[in-house]
């Protein structure tokens, strides 16, 4: 009995309190603004306007209990099956290509799995983490050369890039060789290698878009989107007038008006112009506040490791996370195209709240592990 409390006093006293602090805090946040971004559009649309927040309230909870277990389970056994990990990942991302896959606008990016959907690029992002994790750690004595320490790891990401350019999702294509550059940056990779895959890949991704008519004014309306306020530039137009409504302290919780069929996905991708409307600078700045403390102590977790493998899976999992933030930030205020990528833990939606969470799981596992 007295070892038990023992054992659980200990795992409290390395649990890293504020990286969790700061995980709920985003969430509840986020379920507080599904509902008032989102309960109009439900109440139109089903007739019911809790019908996004009732989903998204089981959503947290289901995510927040696969975090738990990420958290306590061995690591290791994480670690060692790191190949099965990406083969299942493969296998979730190539049946969107098939009857199984569903989605919008010619975009299969998802699987009905009857009560749900679930976007396998959220958990291939994971999958590949773990395994660049795994191999950059194994490789070191030949991580500088282009067979063995380059060749494998850019042919597994280019695999996952290829079948999302296929559903198609140009954004989650972009974002996963992005982990693989700043994951192989750490590695050790030589810069030769990865300077010829960065202008490889922006080669390839510009002809994409230069044949692609309406995909390349969708990703340059964000330079003159007034230009193009009834048309491309339209969403990008409401996020801004609604940051702009916001001044200090917002307009009040509850009271936008841009969710009101003015901004387009208002609960999903751009949930932070609701932010800034409805509660300002001060509530963005609760955000980025929040954001921060995840990426400090998950930097802080990152450095106290002793192996590789878990150092740079710590690395690869905060990149996740804080990637998708900053882009959703840039995207939100016009400073990039848009991608597609939703704010973590606040935007609308199970499989990115899920990948979040696990994330968040991982990380906080590594770091409450008995260091010898």
């Amino acid at each position: 009995m007295g070892q038990a409390r023992t054992k659980n006093s200990s795992l409290a006293d390395r649990t890293d309190l504020w990286l969790l602090i700061s995980v709920f805090v985003l969430i509840g946040l986020g379920l507080v603004m599904v509902l008032s971004s989102s309960a109009i559009r439900a109440d139109r649309v089903f007739g019911r306007e809790f019908y996004f927040f009732g989903r998204q309230f089981v959503y947290a909870l289901f995510a927040t209990g696969v975090m738990y277990l990420a958290w306590r389970v061995p690591i290791a056994l994480i670690f060692r099956l790191v190949y099965l990990w990406l083969l299942l990942a493969l296998v979730l991302l190539f049946l969107t290509l098939t009857p199984a896959g569903t989605g919008t606008g010619g975009a299969t990016r998802w699987l009905d799995l009857g009560v749900a959907t679930l976007q396998p690029l959220e958990l291939v992002k994971v999958a590949l983490v773990l395994y660049l994790a795994y191999f950059f750690s194994r490789k070191q004595d030949k991580i500088k050369t282009f067979s063995v320490g380059f060749l494998p790891p850019i042919l597994v990401t280019l695999v996952f890039a290829g079948i999302l350019i296929m559903q198609p999702d140009f954004g989650g294509a972009v974002f996963i060789t992005a982990l693989f550059f700043f994951m192989s940056l750490v590695g050790g990779t030589r810069l030769i290698y990865l300077f010829a895959s960065v202008m490889l890949c922006a080669g390839a991704g510009a002809l994409m878009l230069i044949n692609s008519p309406y995909r390349l004014e969708r990703w340059t309306a964000f330079l003159k989107p007034f230009e193009n306020a009834q048309n491309v530039g339209y969403q990008l137009v409401q996020s801004l007038y609604g940051l702009g409504n916001g001044g200090l302290f917002g307009v009040g919780l509850g009271e936008g008006k841009q969710k009101l069929f003015f901004l387009p996905e208002a609960h999903t991708d751009f949930i932070l112009s609701v932010v800034g409307e409805e509660l300002g600078f001060a509530g963005l700045s609760v955000v980025f506040i929040f954001f921060g403390v995840f990426m400090i102590r998950s930097l802080s977790i990152c450095l106290k490791q002793q192996d590789l493998q878990s150092r740079f899976t710590v690395f690869g999992l905060s990149l996740i996370v804080l990637l998708e933030a900053f882009l959703n930030i840039a995207v939100v205020v016009g400073a990039c195209p848009p991608t597609g990528v939703p704010m973590p833990f606040i935007s609308y939606g199970g499989s990115n709240l899920l990948a979040m969470c696990l994330c968040s799981g991982l990380i906080l596992n590594i770091g409450t592990r008995r260091r010898d």
